[in-house]
């Protein structure tokens, strides 16, 4: 179906009302939710696992005076928790490119796998920014800055036994070592259940994503520009890992946040919208 935002009031009060929001689309299993608001060029923003759009409101609140912001409910994830659209990288990425228009795309941690595949295969994206992301989430010989492969299927293993510890305990993990650590994490707990529960069977699918993702070849033939934005602590995506993906990239550019965690749009919004600043008005000229 064809990209189509509509005038509908917005579900979530914390987004600005002004600008086009897309339907509600709680209760149809065919579609994903995605919330527009704002004017300016377009970005669509994709969130990380168990999360959804409304994670993003530090930077809605910052930057919908100037873009047009499309933010994504993953399938299974927030209002979009029974979308029959599978959690896989083709499919998702197919019904993402098929609702939204032509833009940049901002992606953190898991959402930036289904950015990456996009722009390899679609000139839809017209440009990257990658928070807290990276092609490979888990260590290889050759990919030394990573977390341990054995992370995510113990992730998988406890969240069969524990839905809402295991969920509690990954939060920690997105906000361990951030200076801003506890009102990041207590923002998150606040978030996860906003829109309802994460369906238990697309949280195992991102974490095979995240386990079994491996990006890294299509970096040098993506033809947009990138900009890694990176936390200096954090300790699921290590800086070094943004820096080299940067580096291997089409066009790649690299910002670290000394204080930041695997959040940083959270606790240290003023300078994430510094380094998009600098970044999305260079994407006019790109094809």
């Amino acid at each position: 179906m064809p990209y189509n935002a509509c005038t509908a009031p917005s579900p979530d009060t914390r987004f600005p009302a002004h600008g086009c929001t897309s339907p509600r689309l709680i209760g149809d299993n065919t579609r994903m939710h995605i919330e527009t608001t704002g004017s300016g060029p377009s970005l669509v923003l994709l969130h990380g696992w168990a999360l959804h759009g409304g994670v993003f409101a530090p930077l809605v609140q910052r930057l919908s005076d100037r873009y047009t912001l499309h933010l994504v409910d993953l399938p299974g994830h927030g209002h979009s928790r029974d979308s029959d659209i599978p959690l896989s990288l083709d499919a998702t990425v197919d019904a993402l490119l098929a609702r939204t228009p032509p833009a940049a795309w901002l992606a953190w941690s898991l959402g930036g796998l289904f950015a990456l595949h996009a722009a390899a295969r679609s000139s839809q994206v017209r440009g990257l920014a990658m928070v807290a992301s990276t092609p490979r989430f888990v260590r290889s010989e050759d990919w030394p800055h990573a977390v341990d492969a054995t992370v995510f299927g113990q992730f998988g293993d406890d969240l069969r036994n524990d839905y809402a510890g295991t969920l509690e305990r990954f939060l920690a993990l997105d906000t361990m070592g951030s200076e801003h650590a506890r009102s990041e994490l207590r923002t998150l707990k606040r978030d996860v259940y906003a829109r309802g529960e994460p369906a238990p069977s697309a949280l195992q699918e991102g974490l095979r994503l995240l386990e079994q993702s491996d990006l890294r070849a299509a970096l040098p033939d993506m033809r947009v520009p990138s900009l890694w934005i990176a936390g200096r602590r954090d300790l699921l995506v290590p800086a070094k890992a943004m820096r080299a993906a940067s580096e291997s990239a089409f066009d790649g550019r690299y910002v670290e946040i000394s204080g930041g965690g695997h959040a940083p749009f959270l606790g240290h919004a003023d300078l994430v919208v510094d380094a998009l600043d600098a970044f999305l008005p260079t994407l006019g000229a790109a094809p």
